[in-house]
């Protein structure tokens, strides 16, 4: 885990980072990986008030390491509708683990937040953004659909035709029109160091009321464990077929795809 992703506990305060410079934290199998055993290690920490999530480098994370994805990577031999973690399968627990975690998530994004790393982003309580990041549901330009636990996370944030247009066209916006839309909670030009006064502040509050406080959020959220299995399944229906084939072959040799009905 410590090649993926590094984790410094001080004062209550879990200070997470993506660490995949070079690459800018995109995920690839060891990058799942790492984060699953993070949040593991969160769950169990003793004195745990609140975490800051953010990305090393360039980027918070550009989302699926397409060279992984094409090789087979990490969805080599895994079934998508299998639950593997509580409600999720391990491509949505990377993203919603954050929210199931019992204490408050901030999420410091800057440089690029793409497809899986959006989402990821998305399972934060609170994100703080740069205003100059670059951010897209982007699964549409590889021809496929959101799904990892993008969907059940992005409605109690933005209107559903918003998210229809983004997740259609797979179009990047900025932080500040992401703040304008509902997917960035403030912006910051230096987001990890708003999110760690924002993070110390939470973790002098109450412990018992916050973490209340979060179960009560999170019991009204829409129905998540029908949303992330519509996913999963709607996923599986389009993951490898040859239509999805010809949008990775189009983008990766920069011509216009070839659909077939």
């Amino acid at each position: 885990m410590e090649d993926r992703v590094r984790i410094n506990f001080e004062a209550g305060v879990a200070d997470v980072r993506l660490n995949r410079p070079e690459k800018m934290n995109a995920l690839d199998p060891a990058m799942f990986e790492g984060i699953e055993r993070a949040l593991a290690e969160l769950r169990e920490a003793a004195g745990l008030r609140a975490v800051v999530l953010s990305g090393e480098g360039r980027a918070f994370c550009a989302g699926l390491d397409m060279a992984s994805m094409t090789s087979g990577g990490a969805s080599a031999g895994k079934n998508l509708r299998d639950r593997t973690h509580g409600l999720a399968n391990i491509f949505q627990h990377v993203a919603w683990g954050w929210r199931e975690l019992p204490v408050p998530v901030i999420a410091a994004v800057h440089g690029i937040a793409f497809g899986g790393g959006f989402q990821i982003m998305s399972g934060a309580d609170i994100r703080i953004v740069h205003p100059a990041t670059r951010l897209s549901i982007m699964e549409m330009k590889w021809g496929l659909v959101p799904d990892m636990a993008g969907v059940a996370l992005w409605r109690t944030l933005v209107r559903d035709d918003v998210l229809r247009e983004l997740t259609y066209t797979n179009r990047e916006f900025s932080g500040e029109e992401a703040l304008r839309l509902g997917f960035a909670t403030g912006l910051s030009e230096d987001p990890h160091a708003e999110a760690l006064v924002l993070a110390r502040e939470i973790a002098g509050k109450n412990p018992d009321a916050v973490r209340g406080a979060k179960r009560l959020y999170n019991a009204y959220a829409h129905d998540a464990e029908a949303l992330l299995m519509a996913e999963s399944v709607e996923q599986a229906a389009v993951i490898r077929t040859p239509n999805q084939v010809e949008a990775v072959r189009a983008n990766m040799e920069k011509r216009a795809p070839l659909f077939r009905d």
